[in-house]
């Protein structure tokens, strides 16, 4: 049977559920402060968010017995988290906001905090506003677009290493194949045995009669 149903779930220790939860909670917050309570934008934001982390869990919990299904939701969910990632580019291009670029040092030193909670994150917004008397909108959604392209990587080579495990142990319905294959061969055996004996049987009979 753990041949047959392989090792699934598990999804809390992936480092790509932390940090797209991370991203939603942060999200959340974002929308509710910054876009209107009863935007659309606010519903499709949150969504967007909560549907990378609901299909990263729901792919992990389906790997047992579709692995198909799990590179499916799997990305579902960069899809989603790409998705979020455009409407906080619109966000800031629609707001006169600026888009940090690559070599910004800000982005490296939002990947360096390892951020685990929403509330250090707000934290660190906070701290980094004050410090360069910016805008604290444009640094949150430039914070998260870190976040969000760092979410992006861990899922592609999710994605990679699903594929490939795919092609090299096959799919549950293979798997279950082989397994009732290998689950009939004692009794086909027991059978041919069987059958021969009957035939050997019977021939003796036969003999019998005619020396009768």
């Amino acid at each position: 049977m753990d041949a047959l149903i392989q090792k699934h779930g598990g999804y809390r220790t992936l480092k790509s559920f932390q940090i797209a939860r991370l991203i939603f909670d942060i999200t959340q917050r974002f929308c509710n402060r910054f876009i209107g309570t009863f935007s659309r934008t606010h519903d499709q934001m949150v969504q967007a968010a909560r549907s990378g982390v609901q299909n990263i869990a729901e792919g992990s919990q389906a790997s047992g017995t579709s692995k198909k299904t799990e590179l499916k939701l799997t990305n579902v969910a960069r899809a989603s988290i790409e998705e979020l990632k455009l409407d906080y580019e619109d966000f800031l291009r629609q707001n006169q906001l600026k888009v940090w670029d690559y070599a910004d040092p800000r982005r490296r030193e939002v990947i360096n905090r390892r951020f685990q909670t929403a509330d250090q994150f707000a934290l660190w917004v906070k701290e980094q506003a004050k410090k360069e008397e910016g805008n604290i909108s444009e640094i949150a959604a430039n914070g998260v677009l870190v976040l969000i392209s760092v979410a992006c990587i861990l899922l592609s080579r999710q994605l990679e290493a699903q594929a490939n495990a795919f092609q090299r142990d096959g799919g549950f319905t293979e798997r279950l194949y082989h397994t009732r294959v290998a689950a009939r061969k004692p009794g086909q055996h027991g059978q041919h045995g069987q059958h021969g004996q009957h035939g050997q049987h019977g021939q003796h009979g036969q003999h019998g009669q005619q020396k009768e």
